[in-house]
């Protein structure tokens, strides 16, 4: 299997297209470990499926299961540009995925290591965690896009004032 750097650069690809499209910027990737095949790829969509299920983990999971035909996925890793949020470490568990890599923590909402370790409680399966690959890159996209968002926020107050609206 190619290096954590490789299949990051994926799921950042796959987040800046994310970015484009006004959603919060987050890809991921799952890969099987034996040969290195991405068998499953998601962005989130929670803004443009109005679902806030679309996170990108839980739409590389469903891509995965459908190539693989089954919903374990043993034998693989996901790689994610931003810490997991519970809902989907619960999914990565129920998936069986092996191993887990993030690029950014999430000091909120993240549950792999920071505001919980839920891999390391007692459920039935524990996934590996490895946090912070491509742990720059992977901020500064989630940085500049929420500070490019408080911008438009706040221009577009900014003319409803000087409009008198």
């Amino acid at each position: 299997m190619a290096d954590e750097a490789y299949y990051m650069k994926r799921a950042i690809e796959l987040a800046e297209i994310s970015a484009d499209e006004g959603e919060v910027p987050v890809g991921a990737v799952i890969v099987r470990k034996s040969d290195g095949e991405i068998i499953g790829e998601g962005r989130n969509k929670r803004e443009s499926g109005r679902n806030a299920l679309a996170h990108a983990e839980l739409i590389a999971i469903d891509n995965a299961c459908r190539k693989l035909n089954g919903w374990r996925l043993p034998d693989c890793a996901l790689y994610v540009t931003l810490e997991p949020c519970p809902m989907c470490c619960g999914a990565i568990i129920n998936a069986r995925i092996d191993t887990v890599y993030f690029g950014a923590y999430d000091l909120k909402a993240g549950s792999a290591e920071s505001v919980q370790k839920m891999f390391a409680l007692p459920y039935n399966h524990k996934p590996e965690v490895y946090g912070g690959i491509l742990e720059n890159e992977c901020s500064h996209m989630l940085k500049e896009f929420f500070k490019n968002l408080r911008g438009r926020k706040k221009r577009k107050y900014m003319s409803t004032l000087k409009n008198g609206v």
